[in-house]
């Protein structure tokens, strides 16, 4: 059924809903009352309440145990008593789509709550299958809005899921791929605001990219006078901005002061105040688009030249031993045909360079000219220069046999080496120099192997310690050891000089400390630990070339403006800010999101709404100055019911996590965790008090559209940064806080809660996914094959009883004990099978920022721990919920803040 009664709301219980005598009514109509329900249950005209039992009010401690059944009295005896869980079959607990709107909730019948005649009935285990199911969700929401195209023209809708695929038509907003909000219906007030905890949030992915089937954003280029603003708060024109007296004037949408329009802009309005060029204007008729920048938005008011990529190498004995260096000489040696190149250029505008390092560094003049590359070398570290400026930074195709022979050098010049020991400030001290020299901003790929020990600026000393995990002084542990790279890195932004890092350890080499610059200046970690040729070399390179080859913006600034009545308070993601508004990223691709939160100054009304502007000011590759800018319109209410009908809960969770995982910077992690369960709570216990009909005390009422918040926030709660299992280094917590701080909605979505999808079912013969199922051990059944995803790996698990033909197909072996659990991918193998899962893996990863490392897992092996604790509704190792104690102890929760 598709209507959603005032406010929707999903309640989960025991009780399966007794007949109501009398023919169905519509939904929106009160039925009868039921015999006996005077008292109990909630009115009938809420056809989508269901209702859970309450947690035994005498259980102690963070998990209460079994919640009993038979709380609500028995059952009044005009109703037999019916089976518990009586759910849809498809496990999700939403309407009924059985032929009795007019249904009670809990049981009806005695009001004397508590006071229990005769003996309990045995405690009962809430039904996994009555609680509300993510895949179940995500399945609806596919068949709801994915066939319609997503029309922005309207305020505040709230998009489909990310899950689902659909296409976005810009009318006037900026498309869902650039801006999410975690409600499209703000509250009018900052009262009402804090009354709710809902936190008011955008997820803005500025360069992200389109499905080839949607337009990329128009260039509007103004000429010498540039883009049209507003006087006072200089936000850019947009379709939201009002022109009055016959076109010479337009009154802001921001902040309602009224400029002159420039001559060469103005134009006649038509009879409904637009004006006649409405539609040949990207600025007034859509949501996104981009302006070309003058000399003014230029530094030092000069226009840039196009950017570099200094590519540098670590050359110690690890990384030569491992084939490391070999591999990357030689791949560069065909990517760098491949770097990016505004769209009808014959060849990218991008310089190269190279440096190889391991105590020292060793500069290399690559000039078109020279029949050899020559090579210079610095010992000085604690005074880093660039040793030659002319044929340092050069352009691929002018010098192309000198790079080729530089990089079949390379790995013969250092394969003896005996060097082990690395500096890496001084690395990027010296391509922050060469990028100063040639005056343009650029990117360092630097490959690095080991914790820098040597002798330099920026040395580092081990200092991992898990005694510290549970401890107050755990968040030494995420920061980094010296202020030197917080110096280093605002420096690199102030050249535009943006840095991504490679990483490739054998043991600790302090993610926190090397990931400063990269973080600050809005470029990418990959790390490979334990790096071995032959398994790793796929997702490396692929990396790489991805990494090579995105969009990427250069000295970019970013500012959000937001209209009367609330501000951007608070900023998440990789980048540097030296004021309050400005966000600076020396270097900003297609795959970083920022993510800001709004606080209220001011009331907002009904009537105008919200807007948000968010501009980016930015180089692209070819050295062409831009501004991209996405607009989007929200509703305001005056209706909490509102606000909560209107939210999103992938982004809140996306909000939420990373506001967690700062918080873990200056707070022990229990504190965090308890503040992210308190702040759940609240939003849900705020939606039970004001917005649901009134019920009894033992039914979890949950609003329709956060029905997931339980299941998503235990997910949250149980990752490595939050709950490490004892097999989680302090490098990988290190390294997953800082990628999840800028990862998009779909990103969190599957990384917290990934997706397992059953390939013995698979129809070969369909290009379709098979159907996802629920992270659950008791969903596995021993005769099948699945695969578990979640944007950095990708788990293939066999069943100890999978039939060996199918073994066979998938494997090339006869039996499941000669299955190789060292496999870094499934052997070609022509048989219909072994197509179709090879074609799932290879979807998958398309649909990731990074290469995926493919896990063979067989069922009963010692890696099979790994990969349970990817299964997340059930309990972890490291002392986390399964879903169903979660959801209960969420429960109790609420009800300590109602009482």
């Amino acid at each position: 059924p598709g209507f959603a009664p005032p406010p929707s709301s999903t309640g989960i219980g025991p009780s399966s809903y007794p007949p109501t005598t009398g023919a169905p009514r519509p939904p929106t109509m009160p039925g009868p009352p039921l015999p006996g329900q005077a008292v109990a249950g909630p009115p009938t005209s809420q056809p989508n309440h269901v209702s859970s039992p309450p947690p035994p009010s005498t259980m102690a401690g963070p998990h209460p145990g079994p919640p009993m059944s038979g709380l609500h009295g028995p059952p009044p005896p005009t109703h037999p008593p019916q089976p518990g869980y009586q759910m849809q079959q498809n496990g999700s607990f939403g309407q009924v789509r059985g032929p009795q709107p007019n249904y009670g909730g809990a049981y009806p019948g005695t009001p004397n709550y508590g006071s229990q005649p005769g003996p309990p009935p045995p405690p009962k285990r809430l039904d996994p299958d009555s609680i509300p199911s993510p895949i179940q969700v995500i399945e609806d929401d596919r068949s709801n809005r994915g066939s319609e195209p997503f029309v922005t023209g309207v305020r505040g809708q709230v998009p489909p899921l990310v899950t689902t695929n659909f296409l976005v038509k810009d009318q006037g907003n900026a498309s869902p791929r650039y801006i999410r909000c975690t409600s499209y219906n703000i509250p009018c007030t900052s009262d009402m605001a804090k009354q709710s905890q809902v936190p008011l949030a955008a997820v803005i992915k500025p360069l992200a990219t389109l499905p080839p089937e949607e337009t990329l954003p128009y260039l509007v280029d103004h000429g010498e006078s540039g883009p049209v603003r507003c006087n006072r708060c200089k936000a850019y024109m947009c379709p939201f901005m009002q022109f009055i007296e016959g076109g010479r004037r337009f009154q802001c949408c921001f902040c309602s002061c009224v400029t002159e329009v420039p001559p060469h802009y103005f134009q006649h309005l038509d009879h409904t105040g637009k004006r006649v060029d409405f539609y040949d204007r990207p600025e007034l008729s859509l949501g996104s688009y981009e302006f070309l920048a003058t000399v003014d938005y230029c530094k030092n008011n000069k226009f840039p030249s196009p950017p570099a990529f200094i590519f540098m190498i670590d050359v110690s004995y690890n990384a030569v031993k491992s084939g490391l260096v070999r591999l990357i000489c030689e791949e560069l040696k065909s990517l760098l045909d491949y770097l990016p190149r505004e769209g009808n250029m014959e060849e990218s505008a991008i310089r190269v360079g190279f440096v190889t390092y391991n105590k020292v560094l060793h500069f290399y003049n690559v000039k078109s000219s020279l029949a050899q590359p020559q090579m210079m070398v610095v010992s000085d570290v604690a005074d880093m220069f660039v040793p030659l400026l002319d044929g340092f930074l050069v352009n691929v195709n002018e010098s192309r046999t000198v790079i080729a022979s530089l990089l079949d050098q390379i790995p013969e010049m250092f394969a003896d080496t005996r060097e082990t020991e690395t500096v890496f400030a001084p690395v990027i001290q010296a391509g922050l120099e060469a990028l100063k020299a040639a005056e343009c901003a650029g990117k360092l790929f630097i490959f690095h192997t080991s914790l820098p020990i040597a002798e330099a600026p920026g040395k580092l000393k081990n200092r991992d310690d898990k005694k510290l995990i549970n401890t107050d002084k755990e968040k030494t542990l995420f920061q980094p050891q010296t202020s030197f790279y917080n110096n280093l890195a605002k420096d690199c932004v102030a050249q535009g000089c943006c840095v991504d890092l490679f990483l490739f350890p054998n043991q600790y080499l302090d993610v926190a400390t090397l990931g400063v610059v990269t973080y600050q200046t809005g470029g990418s970690i990959y790390k490979y630990a334990y790096f071995q040729l032959e398994t790793d070399q796929d997702r490396f390179l692929n990396d790489l070339r991805r990494d090579v080859q995105k969009e990427v913006g250069f000295d970019a600034v970013m500012r959000v403006r937001t209209s009367t009545g609330i501000r951007a308070t608070d900023f998440f993601g990789a980048f540097y800010m030296s004021n309050t508004t400005d966000v600076e990223m020396a270097g900003l691709d297609c795959d970083k999101t920022i993510t800001v939160e709004f606080k209220h100054d001011d009331k907002l009304s009904e009537d105008s709404g919200a807007l948000l502007q968010c501009a980016l000011l930015y180089t692209s590759c070819a050295g062409q100055r831009r501004l991209r800018i996405h607009n989007l319109s929200l509703n305001c209410c005056t209706q909490l019911a509102d606000l909560y009908r209107n939210c999103e809960t992938d982004t809140l969770i996306n909000y939420l996590a990373k506001y967690a995982y700062r918080g873990v910077l200056g707070s022990p992690v229990k504190t965090v965790r308890d503040a992210l369960i308190n702040q759940c709570a609240q939003i849900l216990a705020c939606y039970r008090k004001n917005c649901a009909s009134p019920s009894s005390a033992g039914q979890l009422i949950l609003p329709e559209c956060m029905k997931l918040l339980p299941v998503y926030l235990n997910c949250v709660l149980k990752s490595d940064v939050l709950q490490p299992g004892p097999e989680v280094t302090t490098d990988d917590r290190a390294y997953i806080r800082q990628l999840v701080t800028s990862m998009d909605v779909a990103e969190t979505n599957v990384f917290f809660y990934p997706r397992l999808l059953p390939l013995t079912k698979a129809d070969v013969d369909s290009d379709a996914l098979p159907a996802a199922i629920r992270n659950s051990e008791e969903r596995l059944s021993k005769g099948d094959i699945y695969l578990l995803e979640n944007g950095l790996n990708i788990f293939v698990w066999v069943g100890v009883n999978v039939q060996q033909g199918l073994i066979q197909n998938l494997f090339g072996v006869s039996s499941f004990s000669q299955i190789s659990n060292t496999l870094s991918t499934l052997p070609v193998l022509e048989n219909p099978f072994s197509k179709k899962v090879r074609s799932v893996v290879d979807m998958l990863q398309v649909q990731r920022s990074r290469y995926m490392k493919l896990i063979i897992v067989k069922q009963e092996d010692k890696l099979e721990m790994l990969f349970k604790h990817f299964l997340v509704e059930d309990k972890s190792l490291s002392g986390g919920a399964s879903y169903v104690d979660f959801l209960c102890h969420m429960h109790k929760e609420i009800r300590q803040l109602l009482s």
